[in-house]
């Protein structure tokens, strides 16, 4: 069994190790062993539960939320219902925030269009375009 220390797994997320030791205080990074000198000692099943913390800290998911979902993980029968929420919800959450993200990268491409057409104008000595001829 392959083992990994803080730093490797620090550098591996791009996380601070002070988050690494938070996540634990915070019980999402549960059974991290230690060394006789008291080292950190992750394995593959950290890893693969960082990869989930780190995926759903990116769609926005709580630290409550991420210690609901892991406590319900614990005995996923009896909370299967808890799970399927709260995964329902977060989704709906990522799906109105890429909405939103869509509409926002639509409005940076017309300006980019419209900023762009200026600087032809002013290169051009020619007269500067309308903004409400940039619609998307």
């Amino acid at each position: 069994m392959h083992t990994y220390t803080i730093k490797e797994v620090s550098q591996m997320f791009s996380l601070p190790a002070s988050t690494l030791r938070y996540y634990e205080d915070m019980g999402i990074l549960t059974h991290v062993e230690r060394t006789p000198s008291n080292q950190r000692i992750y394995t593959q099943e950290h890893i693969n539960r960082l990869g989930t913390i780190c995926c759903f800290k990116g769609t926005g998911m709580s630290i409550a939320q991420l210690q609901a979902f892991f406590n319900y993980e614990e005995d996923e029968s009896r909370h299967i219902d808890d799970i399927l929420e709260l995964l329902e919800t977060q989704e709906a959450h990522v799906a109105s925030q890429f909405a939103q993200l869509q509409k926002d990268y639509a409005h940076v491409q017309r300006k980019l269009r419209y900023y762009r057409a200026i600087k032809t104008a002013i290169d051009h000595h020619q007269p500067r375009p309308d903004w409400n001829d940039y619609k998307n």
